[in-house]
């Protein structure tokens, strides 16, 4: 059985995503943009669909990564990112699979470092998808 997280009705642009961002148009909804371009931009393949109330990034069906606004942070986060190898040591949470990254305009991250957190969700999802 997969351990993967699928989300069939994802596309290649979902427009509900459009009307999230225009509502999250303030400070941290544009750092939630940011971060679920760079998501987008991974390869020709992502699609992408609102899953749980938030943006998420998928290969193909299979999520990889989401990005979500609260009151005070935007967190980027990782559906396998227990998984996968965080040498700045950015990721944040105890579940058993999901780790995030929490962002705001108050805290300083490690741009290079995050992006190759979302490279590697990326490229670790399409093995997992590979090896299925």
């Amino acid at each position: 059985m997969s351990r993967l997280l699928r989300f069939p009705s994802s596309v290649k642009r979902d427009p509900a995503i459009k009307t999230w961002m225009h509502e999250h148009s303030d400070e941290l909804g544009a750092i939630a943009q940011r971060w679920f371009e760079v998501m987008r931009g991974c390869g020709e393949d992502v699609r992408e669909l609102l899953h749980d109330g938030h943006p998420t990034a998928c290969v193909g069906d299979a999520g990889f990564a989401y990005v979500n606004a609260f009151k005070a942070h935007v967190n980027v986060g990782f559906f396998r990112g227990a998984e996968i190898p965080d040498p700045h040591r950015l990721l944040e949470g105890t579940g058993k699979f999901m780790r995030h990254v929490k962002l705001g305009p108050e805290r300083d991250v490690d741009v290079a470092a995050l992006m190759k957190l979302i490279e590697t969700a990326y490229t670790d999802i399409k093995r997992r998808l590979k090896a299925e």
